[in-house]
């Protein structure tokens, strides 16, 4: 079990959660990550490392909240537990070790490529971080990425910082020249669209990519993705990787594969919290392929959902 020591709302839908896990933060590297099991019969997700702590043997998890799954993972408080944490996963960075780079995070990527901004930091590389949201409360991780270096922020309707997007940024901070590599985590579009920028310049770049993930071995190979026309793994050869190589739009389309299942899974759990039921919505642990639904007429009812929206 792992323990929630701190827990804290950075954003509408972004919550960190610090837990007590001393042997992965003793050993985590930048870039890698974990896969957090919250309790038998729940879903197995992914999560980037966004800081660590092998004095206190604690480690930072940073989770945007889109489904059931992430819901009932920042619901938790400092004193409850997590069932398992497997990791670290994926492999480290490769920093550089001398030169400028830029390290660009868009939404809850912003956490993610925190670490890699610090490592990039400690080995005297020049950093500029360029992060951005929505708007200003979007907005994450500012003050810590100050500690790597100078940083930009963007925001989408000019509520903070500059307005635009970070693409925009980073075009001007590339123009300037002096890059020697460019770090990205986001989302899909973003993450492409910073690979379209760097192109033109040849400046190296490299994307974390967020694939769907089981069990983080390369075993079940949810995570396959195609990077200079050949299949690989985001969970064991990544998870970062040459953008310019990078098929984007099938990764886009890989991570809509369960949208359908999730979105109902989500409806279902907030109609029953709203109606206050008290039965379990989880299934016994391997009994169900769809996270968060116990009963058959659930699933039947998911399954139909999903069948009539085309999935």
């Amino acid at each position: 079990m792992h323990t929630v020591i701190d827990r804290a709302q950075l954003s509408p839908n972004v919550t960190r959660l610090v837990i007590e896990a001393p042997r992965i933060a003793e050993i985590r590297k930048p870039g890698q990550f974990v896969i957090v099991h919250r309790a038998p019969g729940a879903e197995r997700i992914p999560l980037t490392i966004a800081d660590a702590d092998p004095g206190h043997g604690t480690i930072t998890l940073v989770i945007q909240s889109v489904g059931k799954s992430t819901e009932d993972l920042v619901a938790l408080q400092p004193g409850d537990a997590i069932a398992d944490v497997a990791g670290p996963l994926g492999k480290a960075t490769e920093l550089l070790d001398h030169g400028r780079a830029v390290c660009v995070g868009g939404g809850v990527g912003t956490a993610v490529v925190y670490p890699i901004a610090l490592g990039l930091a400690a080995r005297g590389v020049e950093v500029i971080s360029v992060i951005g949201g929505r708007s200003k409360e979007w907005v994450i991780f500012e003050d810590e990425l100050r500690r790597a270096g100078e940083v930009i922020t963007c925001t989408d309707d000019g509520s903070y910082g500059r307005h635009g997007f970070v693409t925009d940024a980073l075009r001007d901070v590339i123009e300037a020249g002096g890059v020697d590599a460019v770090y990205a985590v986001g989302p899909v579009p973003m993450m492409r669209a910073v690979a379209e920028v760097t192109r033109p310049f040849g400046v190296p770049t490299f994307a974390s990519l967020n694939a769907i993930m089981l069990d983080g071995t390369g075993m079940c190979g949810g995570c396959r993705v195609a990077v200079g026309g050949k299949t690989v793994y985001a969970c064991v050869d990544g998870p970062e990787f040459d953008a310019h190589q990078v098929d984007f739009r099938e990764l886009a389309d890989r991570l809509g594969t369960y949208r359908d299942f999730e979105a109902h899974a989500l409806e279902v759990s907030h109609r029953r919290a709203a109606e206050k039921l008290e039965a379990p919505l989880h299934a016994p642990e391997g009994s169900c392929l769809i996270p968060g639904l116990a009963t058959a007429a659930e699933r039947q009812e998911v399954a139909a959902a999903a069948g009539e929206r085309g999935a």
